[in-house]
């Protein structure tokens, strides 16, 4: 698929078929989110596959909006370690970074993804980390679901010209 052709038609997935991802398709998109671009090439971002059905339904418990996790095939939550990055806005940027690649990856293959945010919630924030065990100085800053679709949904041109400022506002 031509990478504007994927930026143009992502939509959003939310209902899969549960049929599992294949090795292969989910090393290409954990590949497609550590090619982001990182502030200062810090390369904070971590990443962890989520398979297991009992961490998902439990996810699914602290999360509110991840109720389709379950019928996924699985989720990837994507962290920043802030040993190796200090500025909590720069993770989040970085990570916001490697989530967008990595829905389009996921689209670019074929199957359906939905990020669904973590930080800057602070149950969802705590739940997850307390839930996975994550280290003191790593930050979820959000969930990538993804899995094979079960539903389909037409582009959708959002592009604003009101919103479009040349030199100044």
């Amino acid at each position: 698929m031509d990478v504007l052709e994927a930026i143009f038609t992502r939509r959003s997935i939310r209902k899969y078929t549960g049929a599992p991802v294949s090795e292969a398709d989910l090393k290409t998109i954990l590949k497609a989110g550590f090619c982001a671009p990182s502030a200062m090439n810090l390369q904070p971002r971590h990443f962890v596959v989520l398979k297991d059905s009992d961490i998902l339904n439990k996810i699914t418990e602290i999360h509110p909006y991840a109720e389709m996790l379950t019928q996924a095939g699985c989720g990837i939550l994507v962290c920043g370690d802030r040993t190796k990055q200090s500025e909590i806005g720069y993770i989040v940027e970085d990570c916001s970074a490697s989530i967008q690649n990595m829905l389009l990856a996921a689209h670019g293959l074929g199957l359906g993804a939905v990020w669904c945010g973590v930080y800057p919630r602070e149950q969802r924030v705590n739940g997850i980390s307390q839930l996975l065990k994550l280290p003191e100085n790593i930050v979820p800053v959000g969930l990538v679901v993804v899995g094979h679709k079960d539903e389909s949904k037409e582009p959708n041109d959002r592009y604003d010209e009101t919103k479009v400022h040349f030199d100044k506002w």
